[in-house]
């Protein structure tokens, strides 16, 4: 009985946790593939979670900063989606490597081609970004996500410093320090380097051990015949 009382108790507070956190899992959001550094390009996934029971998401719809515009917006295809990336004219032309570029994507539309997101499932949707800029710590978007019974929710709530989430809080990135060299990738190359140089190291590590344990157990096999030597030796003195 009091077994039974500890897992009942046990299945009330999962429950509980579950249904505390499951708010924060149910946001449109979006989060970098490792950094997002200032000046930068990077990969961005804008995650989108299936909040009803009795419907399929079937479109989602990313609207891009107007004060921090980005000139490379690229998708990545996604089976059973199309993609509808709109450009727009900017108030104030940027200069990109030296180029002066006067339009900047402010929308990118994803729309099912098929089944979309069915309830208990989510998708991301995985966007090339970039130059970041370099004068903000981090990039709002505003997500509309419709579903199959037509209803739409709104992600568009920016959050204000000081008071709790809002009901519907828009995606928000944000922006890593900018790196040294100013290269994308450099990070990852050093990573990578790193990476060689402890696998060359625990090689030969390894190799040397393995020595070691071969040696230790030929010593110990020489050693035992010394002594199976020795022993009958002696026996043969003494019938002698």
């Amino acid at each position: 009985m009091k077994a039974s009382r500890i897992a009942a108790a046990g299945a009330v507070a999962a429950s509980a946790v579950l249904a505390l956190s499951a708010p924060a899992f149910a946001h449109v959001s979006v989060q970098p593939e490792g950094t997002a550094a200032k000046g930068d390009y990077a990969t961005v996934n804008f995650k989108v979670p299936n909040e009803r029971d009795d419907a399929s998401t079937t479109k989602l719809e990313v609207n891009f900063p107007t004060d921090h515009p980005l000139a490379s917006v690229m998708p990545q295809p996604i089976d059973g989606w199309r993609v509808q990336v709109t450009k727009s004219k900017l108030a104030k032309p940027l200069t990109l490597h030296g180029e002066k570029i006067d339009e900047a994507v402010t929308k990118v539309t994803w729309t099912a081609s098929g089944k979309g997101i069915e309830p208990g499932f989510f998708q991301k949707f995985p966007l090339s970004i970039g130059a970041l800029p370099e004068d903000t710590d981090e990039l709002v978007f505003k997500a509309v996500q419709t579903y199959s019974n037509k209803e739409v929710v709104r992600w568009i709530e920016p959050q204000k410093e000081g008071e709790e989430e809002p009901k519907n809080p828009a995606p928000v990135l944000a922006l890593s320090a900018a790196s040294e060299s100013g290269h994308h990738g450099s990070a990852a190359t050093e990573d990578a380097s790193d990476a060689k140089d402890t696998t060359e190291a625990a090689s030969s590590s390894d190799s040397s051990d393995t020595t070691a344990r071969v040696l230790g157990v030929v010593g110990i096999v020489v050693g035992a015949a010394g002594v199976a030597y020795g022993v009958l030796a002696g026996r043969r003195r003494t019938n002698a």
